[in-house]
């Protein structure tokens, strides 16, 4: 059983007045950004359209496997429906959250087993991908690299002038993936210039 849920996202998005924010506006004319909080049950995954001091959020949403399933299984849904959302949409950039020691071995082995077919899945469509620590992304979309998932989502949706971000907290770490990837590709720019 595959389960792919999308939630709304609001067509409204401009958001003035950060640092890094200006920052990506006087760089990037315009560009979409897939971000990825991998996971083997969850993979959380949002779209971002940047175009000049604009940030619209294209598409989120949670893709379930079912836990009852063979790992070997899992993976295979985990890529069938990766592939069909990075062919369903226009996609400059790509990001994922690097996985992180987890006290659960189990648990750490399947999120790195998931993040590999998804970095697989994107790299054959051309694309390269960056990965950022969760400290990295909460510090670059937050400003503090340990912000607790209450105000990701809170910072999230302030900057994409949406009235929140919908689903489990998965979703909300992609879109601030997605975000803390502008920044930094806006900055990589500014440093090659």
């Amino acid at each position: 059983m595959r389960l792919i849920i999308r939630y709304p996202i609001s067509d409204v998005a401009l958001m003035l007045g950060f640092f890094p924010r200006t920052s990506v506006s006087a760089i990037i004319e315009h560009m979409f950004v897939l971000g990825i909080d991998p996971g083997l049950t969850r993979t959380g995954y949002g779209i971002i359209e940047f175009r000049g001091a604009m940030e619209r959020a294209v598409v989120a949403g949670v893709i379930r496997t079912d836990p009852d399933l063979a790992d070997a299984e899992r993976l295979v849904e985990l890529r069938r429906d990766v592939k069909a959302i990075v062919a369903e949409h226009e996609i400059d950039n790509a990001a994922i959250e690097q996985v992180f020691v987890n006290r659960n071995r189990h648990t750490a082995i399947a999120v790195a087993r998931a993040s590999g077919v998804i970095i697989e899945v994107i790299a054959e469509s051309g694309l390269t991908v960056a990965e950022y620590t969760p400290s990295q992304m909460k510090m670059a979309v937050t400003g503090s690299g340990s912000a607790d998932k209450q105000q990701l989502r809170a910072v999230v949706a302030m900057r994409l002038g949406i009235s929140g971000v919908e689903g489990p907290a998965d979703v909300a770490d992609a879109l601030g993936v997605a975000l803390c990837h502008a920044q930094h590709h806006a900055i990589s720019v500014v440093e090659a210039t």
